[in-house]
């Protein structure tokens, strides 16, 4: 079913109880929910949203969301006491967003991750441009018709690094791996479903660490059937545990994309449909001082069985802590939790495959330095064309009569030469 129609459906039976959000009892003592209203002139419906990379001063919003003219818009925000952002300004077009949905997500190398409904389709957009740069269709690799949101796992969190797709009507969830294409983006290879979420997931984030009635990491995901946002803890690998789900507001139409805010640490989210508002929760734990994070390669490109070494350096306040180096998703053996020492961690590895990889450098963050990674697509060749056997040759041996017949014929050449010098 369309979404749009869900959400007509939903509230024109509900209405009575819309009236405003809630936040769930379990969680109101330390969280306060604020509407910020809807932005001007941003064409609805809404779709996600995400902080413009290197700019906490700017979000990046789905216009138009779920259809052929969506784009993403980028928004001032402005802020008030405390940081707390108060209003929006003017939104500016930008040239992608297509079909855009939920699920926004900056990935390895900076590159711009949307998910697009009901194509079921994931676009990626390079840092600095102005358009798609590369389009993956979700079907081949299994994923439900469509796909609604998607994220990576942050630094600092149990399963850093690994892409995580849902989908919408079925709930279904998945973890993707990835590999660089060489170009700058990025090859989606294969997909495993997780788990089966309830509620129409849409737009998920992973909470604040430290922050209050949140004792173990845990993650929001908006709840667009529902009209709710709910709460899992996650596993080892970043995922939902079904069972520890419990809502964190309700009341809502339409819950669409999620932000966590790099100032303040507080929840945005957006909601599509009737409603077409961005609403705020602070009470979560304000992010710490960020770090950055360089990889760099000895040796780029190398070859198959080569020995390359990865350097991560970490930039920050005195930094502290570990590195886990993977290769796409999936950890580099000997080259997880690497200390830091003078803030770089190495990882040497002769085990890369053939083909373009995407290394990253994952740093854990301490006390007082906040998580980060760093990124660099390392190609691997071939090792060149095997040199040609060795040819053997016959040298040719003399029988015994033929060495027999040279000596005689030495003699005789010696004796000539005895009489030309007695003459």
């Amino acid at each position: 079913m369309n979404k749009t129609r869900v959400v007509a459906v939903f509230v024109a039976c509900f209405a009575p109880i819309l009236s405003a959000q809630t936040v769930d009892p379990f969680y109101a003592t330390a969280y306060t929910a604020t509407d910020l209203g809807g932005i001007a002139g941003l064409p609805t419906p809404y779709g996600g949203l995400i902080f413009k990379a290197g700019d906490t001063n700017t979000i990046l919003i789905g216009g138009a969301a779920n259809t052929g003219a969506g784009r993403f818009y980028s928004v001032p925000v402005t802020r008030g006491a405390g940081g707390h952002i108060v209003s929006f300004g003017a939104p500016t077009v930008q040239g992608f967003g297509v079909n855009n949905d939920g699920g926004v997500a900056y990935g390895p190398g900076g590159v711009f991750f949307y998910s697009q409904y009901s194509l079921n389709n994931v676009g990626q957009v390079k840092p600095g441009s102005t358009s798609d740069d590369k389009t993956v269709a979700l079907g081949p690799l299994g994923i439900a018709t469509s796909t609604g949101a998607l994220n990576f796992v942050p630094s600092g969190y149990n399963g850093a690094g690994q892409l995580k797709i849902s989908s919408w009507s079925g709930g279904q969830f998945y973890n993707v791996s990835f590999a660089a294409d060489g170009s700058g983006t990025y090859n989606l290879t294969s997909a495993s479903l997780v788990v089966t979420l309830p509620g129409g997931p849409e737009g998920f984030i992973y909470v604040p660490l430290g922050s209050p009635q949140f004792p173990s990491q845990s993650m929001l995901v908006a709840e667009y059937s529902a009209g709710s946002v709910a709460t899992y803890t996650t596993d080892a690998n970043g995922n939902p545990v079904l069972a520890s789900r419990r809502d964190f507001i309700t009341g809502l139409t339409g819950a669409e994309g999620s932000a966590i805010d790099p100032v303040t640490g507080d929840f945005l989210f957006s909601t599509f449909g009737s409603t077409n508002r961005v609403i705020q929760v602070r009470g979560f734990v304000p992010p710490l001082p960020a770090t950055s994070t360089a990889l760099a390669s000895s040796t780029n490109p190398s070859t198959v069985g080569q020995s390359v070494t990865f350097t991560a350096t970490v930039t920050g306040t005195s930094p502290t802590g570990t590195v886990t180096f993977q290769d796409g998703a999936a950890n580099i053996a000997g080259c997880v939790g690497i200390a830091l020492v003078a803030s770089q961690a190495t990882c040497t590895t002769s085990a890369l495959a053939i083909g373009s990889h995407a290394i990253a450098g994952n740093y854990s963050g301490d006390a007082g330095n906040a998580a980060s990674s760093g990124s660099v697509t390392q190609t691997v060749n071939s090792a060149g064309p095997p040199l040609p056997p060795a040819v053997a040759v016959d040298i040719p041996t003399l029988s015994q009569w033929g060495v027999t017949l040279l000596i005689v014929l030495l003699a005789s050449l010696g004796a000539m030469r005895l009489r030309r010098t007695r003459h």
